[in-house]
């Protein structure tokens, strides 16, 4: 029987493979331009880092990570997210303690998650993410948004939505939880057992509810905004003031709740409005986070950041019919024909490549006519063509692909001729 791939996940081949490598490219000359550099930490981890730094009552945790026990019988799981685990790096290589603080870092790579597989949203995905560890000032936030916005910027997508949101500090959530209690609790058997569990535990997650979204207790909740303490709400406005100053565009929505139990202050999403996209619009999402370090084991940090997975971007992209600027022609290819000719190529290719040039050859020993045939459908600039002939004359004849001039020049001369043009 033939194997095939887990239900959940894809190959991404070549053709495609070349979009990701420029999404990744952008997103890491961004992160140079904003001063951010890269982490890279474990695709597993134990398991208590997520139970404790994502959250017990978040369906991350409760349905959907993939944990199994290890020779030594410990608890590991893949990981399901970035910011748990760069935290747990933060704190145990003592990062706080470095000169240059806050603490910015970004990271790139597969997460995890056993859920329903749909268009856009995998069960091995690719998540690319950033933090700020070590500053509470509101600029910092206004700066990690203005990154995420510019990184769907950058690759062309413009029907875009910045949604915003506070959550308060502990003082103001506990005074919205007290009331989210007091508005669910009466009719709370009218919810699914997940809301039920959560309405002692974690109300605020009653409101991210995907089954129960349409109840008409969700559009008459008690708004967090209604709670936010002095402090909080001039926290929010000094977010909002520096979004305007960067001229981010963005919109309040005070029903806005992240999935994850970790936030604080201030919340965020980037939707996509391209037509046809599809129900589920939300393309990035993130938020501040000042208790985390501390319930990992670290001194007390503040921090902020946000996650997005290149999946749903290409996806946007593909949307919006964005034309990424993929190059993949060959520089050149070196058609040989003859047995002493065939055997140059070698040595032709490999200079082309030290040159830094792009250059390929035939290997299935194929007539003159597919090899060019061949060098088409690789995009090829330039073929230059090798016969005994000209090999014994030390020539060799450049084609250009494009105006179609072709000329003889010296075998020695190729890497230089092709570079100045």
């Amino acid at each position: 029987m033939s194997i095939k791939i887990p239900r959940g996940t894809q190959d991404i081949l070549p053709g495609t493979v070349e979009k990701w490598q420029y999404i990744e490219e952008v997103a890491k000359d961004i992160c140079r331009n904003f001063q951010y550099k890269e982490i890279r930490t474990p695709i597993f981890e134990h398991a208590e880092l997520f139970t404790r730094g994502v959250g017990d009552t978040t369906d991350i945790v409760q349905k959907e990570m993939y944990t199994f026990k290890d020779r030594g019988d410990r608890d590991l799981s893949l990981r399901p997210e970035g910011t748990a685990a760069v935290v747990r790096s933060f704190v145990e290589n003592k990062m706080f303690g470095h000169a240059n603080q806050p603490v910015k870092l970004f990271y790139s790579g597969p997460m995890f998650r056993y859920e329903r597989p749909q268009a856009g949203r995998y069960r091995q995905f690719v998540q690319f993410g950033v933090e700020a560890l070590g500053s509470e000032d509101p600029a910092i936030d206004a700066e990690v948004i203005s990154l995420a916005m510019s990184l769907y910027q950058a690759v062309g997508l413009k029907k875009l939505k910045l949604i915003v949101n506070s959550l308060g500090d502990n003082e103001s959530r506990v005074a919205h939880r007290e009331a989210l209690i007091a508005h669910f609790k009466p009719r709370i058997e009218e919810f699914c057992t997940d809301c039920q569990t959560r309405l002692e535990k974690n109300p605020l997650r009653i409101l991210d509810c995907k089954k129960d979204r349409n109840h008409e207790l969700m559009a008459t909740a008690p708004s967090i905004l209604d709670y936010l303490n002095e402090e909080s709400r001039s926290y929010f406005e000094k977010v909002q003031s520096y979004l305007s100053l960067m001229d981010v565009e963005f919109v309040v929505d005070p029903t806005l709740v992240r999935g994850l139990d970790y936030y604080n202050h201030t919340a965020f999403e980037i939707m996509s409005d391209a037509e046809g996209f599809g129900a589920i619009t939300t393309l990035c999402g993130g938020g501040r986070y000042n208790g985390l370090v501390e319930e990992i084991g670290g001194p007390s940090t503040p921090g902020i950041g946000f996650a997005l997975s290149i999946e749903r971007l290409l996806a946007a992209v593909d949307a919006e019919e964005v034309e990424l600027p993929v190059e993949s022609k060959v520089d050149c290819y070196v058609v040989a024909l003859g047995d002493q000719a065939k055997d140059y190529s070698v040595k032709i290719v490999s200079d082309l490549r030290k040159a830094g040039l792009s250059a390929e050859r035939d290997y299935l020993d194929r007539k003159l006519k597919a090899q060019f045939k061949a060098a088409d459908r690789v995009q090829a600039r330039y073929v230059a063509v090798l016969g005994e002939e000209e090999l014994s004359s030390g020539t060799i004849n450049l084609k250009d692909m494009e105006s179609g001039e072709q000329e003889s020049i010296k075998i020695s001369k190729l890497v230089e001729a092709i570079q100045e043009r």
